[in-house]
Order: C-alpha cells, then sequence, then structure tokens
C-alpha cells in the first residue's frame, strides 16, 4: 500500500504494507503483474452484481483467472516440496488442472458442452504445442542446443497416443455407426475407464517401479528450492483460491453465449484458445523459466504432462459426473478436433526423438498451433 503524507508543506511518499499483506506477499511470490491482475477479482464481481455486461464480465473473469492459475499453481508446489514423490504426483493430477474441469463442469450445467469439448481440445494441444513449443524456442535463444531425456518423453509419447485412440474410437464408432448412437454414451464410459486405469498405471509407474528414468524431479531437487509457506498455510491458500476460482468461473460461463456474439468469435474458438490458455498461464510460465535455466526435461514433462492429465485424468471425471446428473457429455469430438490432436502428438513426436533440440524447432511448434487456432476461428 502507498501512502502520501504531507510534511514540510510537501507531498512525500510513505511506502506501508498492513502485517497481513506483507506477510502475504512475502510467502506468495507469484509476481508483482499477477498481483495486479487480482484487481479483476472483484471487478468482475461489482460488474456481475450491479452492471449484468456480459462481454464485460467475460474479459474481467478472464483477466482475474489468470492469477487465480498462478496462485493455485504456486500453493500446490509448495505443498509438493514439503512432501514425498508420491504425494506430489497426487497434488499435480488433483490440482495441475483443477481450473479447466471446475471451467468445464459449470459450462456442462449450462449445456455448453462444444465449449467444454473445444476446451479439452484446446488444452491438449495447446500443452503439447505451445507449452512446449514456447519453452524450446525461449531456452534456444538462451542455448544452442539443449538435450532432453528422449526415454523419459517416450513414455509420455506412448501416453499420448492412447490419448488419440480414447479420443478418436468413440467419434469414429459415432460417424460409421449413427444408427447405435444409443449407445454412445455406454461406449464413452467404457473408454473413460480404461484411460483413468492407464493413468493410475502410467503414475505408479513414473513414480514407483521406474521413477529412476524420471530424472526431470533431480534436477529440480538440484535447485535447491526451499518452501516459502507452511503446508497449512499452502493448503488454505489453495482452499480460498479454489473457491474464489468458482465463483470467477460461474461467472465466465455465464457470460459466455453473449459475449461470443458480442465480439463476434464461436464459441469453440473460446473454448480451444482463450479459455486454454488462460488456464494454463501458470504452466506456460514456470515451463519458460526452466527452459531458460537449461533445464528442458522439466519444461517438457510439465506441457506433456498436463496434455495427459486433461485426458487421462479430468475427461473421465467430466464422464462421470456427465453420468451422475445426466448432462449428455460424450468423448464424440468434432473430426477436425481428432485431427488436430493427431497431427500435434505425431509432431511432437517426431521432433522429440533424437533427444536434443533448439530454437527453431520451437517455432516449428508454435507455428502448428497457430495455423490449428486460426482454422478453428473460421470453424463455426
Amino acid at each position: 500500500m502507498v501512502l502520501f503524507v504531507v510534511r514540510r508543506g510537501k507531498l512525500i511518499k510513505n511506502t506501508y504494507s498492513p502485517p497481513l499483506i506483507r506477510t502475504i506477499t512475502q510467502k506468495l511470490r507469484i509476481g508483482r503483474a499477477f498481483y495486479v491482475l487480482l484487481l479483476f477479482v472483484p471487478i468482475s464481481i461489482l460488474l456481475f452484481l450491479f452492471s449484468k455486461e456480459d462481454t464485460l464480465i467475460f474479459l474481467t473473469s478472464i483477466l482475474a483467472i489468470i492469477p487465480l492459475a498462478r496462485i493455485m499453481g504456486y500453493s500446490t508446489k509448495e505443498i509438493s516440496l514439503q512432501t514425498n514423490p508420491t504425494i506430489s504426483g497426487l497434488l499435480s493430477a488433483t490440482f495441475g488442472n483443477a481450473i479447466e474441469l471446475i471451467i468445464a463442469i459449470f459450462a456442462l450445467r449450462a449445456g455448453l458442452i462444444e465449449v467444454v469439448q473445444a476446451s479439452i481440445i484446446g488444452s491438449i494441444i495447446g500443452n503439447i504445442l505451445f507449452l512446449v513449443g514456447i519453452s524450446i524456442f525461449a531456452g534456444g535463444l538462451r542455448h544452442k542446443t539443449q538435450r532432453f531425456n528422449n526415454e523419459t518423453i517416450g513414455v509420455s509419447s506412448t501416453m499420448l497416443i492412447i490419448v488419440v485412440a480414447g479420443l478418436a474410437i468413440p467419434s469414429v464408432y459415432y460417424v460409421l455407426t449413427p444408427q447405435s448412437s444409443v449407445h454412445i454414451q455406454l461406449l464413452s464410459a467404457a473408454v473413460a475407464i480404461v484411460m483413468t486405469l492407464i493413468y493410475i498405471a502410467g503414475l505408479v509407474f513414473s513414480l514407483r517401479t521406474h521413477r529412476d528414468l524420471f530424472d526431470a524431479s533431480d534436477e529440480m531437487k538440484a535447485t535447491h528450492e526451499k518452501p516459502m509457506m507452511s503446508k497449512r498455510f499452502a493448503a488454505l491458500t489453495l482452499l480460498v483460491t479454489f473457491l474464489v476460482v468458482s465463483i470467477e468461473s460461474e461467472l465466465l460461463v455465464g457470460a459466455i453465449e453473449h459475449a461470443a456474439a458480442a465480439i463476434g468469435i464461436t464459441q469453440m474458438f473460446i473454448g480451444l484458445v482463450v479459455i486454454a490458455l488462460i488456464t494454463n498461464i501458470a504452466e506456460i510460465s514456470t515451463a519458460i523459466h526452466f527452459a531458460r535455466e537449461d533445464k528442458l526435461d522439466v519444461s517438457i514433462e510439465i506441457g506433456l504432462s498436463s496434455a495427459i492429465q486433461i485426458s487421462l485424468f479430468v475427461v473421465p471425471i467430466l464422464m462421470l459426473v456427465s453420468s451422475v446428473f445426466v448432462l449428455n457429455f460424450s468423448l464424440v469430438f468434432p473430426p477436425f478436433a481428432i485431427l488436430a490432436v493427431m497431427l500435434a502428438v505425431l509432431i511432437v513426436n517426431y521432433l522429440s526423438a533424437d533427444g536434443r533440440c533448439n530454437w527453431l524447432e520451437g517455432a516449428q511448434l508454435i507455428s502448428v498451433y497457430c495455423i490449428i487456432a486460426i482454422a478453428f476461428f473460421f470453424i463455426a
């Protein structure tokens, strides 16, 4: 807080922070820009209460979610630094994509299934192409050639091929046998169960039986980073942020339809690009940081693991919620969305095969993401 006092007829700036605010800012080191963006939390709520201007509510709630995503990611990391790898992995799985899950559940309740499907596809290709691409690009500007563990990436790449199968099979079945569409919910539920089981198997593989293959965690330990928060304070911060995110997500979802029409963009584009990017802003900034420090293993693992979590963890939860509340969500995605995921997985598999990369390969990944985003802009 900045106060101004008058001393001997002169206006003097006096910097003062109340004890509570000073304690929070010392422990919650998310960056000044994110603190500024937190102002949009009360602004969006006030607009909802007194204005009802959907476009402004939509824009301010998006800006409000960005710092909230950063705080959730920071709090989860603080708890992870004080727990064993197994608990850390479970926390990452639970809260790593929590905001996407919250927004998707509110969107399902509102009947915006197209937005939910687009946000799922957008998060997958955004993490694979944009997050990994911009990390490689940023790291390549500082380091001519960077190396990473292609054995670890190979495991994640195989998981991503399973993702393609899990999303494509129900969609192809629906197209080829439309007369059997009555079974599509059952098929989607069965596929979601298999996806959940293989995701759990992947956690056991990476956190227990074959931990030695995944040396990204060793690189993070090598930084000797110490937690800034106690587990209790971090858990309380996570809980409060979770509640605020729920409020902002409801405001965002409630304004999507009118805002899309007013701005002149489709709901699919909002889900695929806007929501997918803002909910992953914390992971993107973290991945860029590690890439610049020549720890590209960590950056790539962040991107691929997040894409895997979305498809093998978040999607099954959405299927469960849809089944319980009869919300008609299934794994039938538009053909172009499936094609986008297939291209993303194919390209990242090819570029990561030799275990080394440079800034141009990062730019290539980003260019593919931009091409897909542009194409979705024109899809009604």
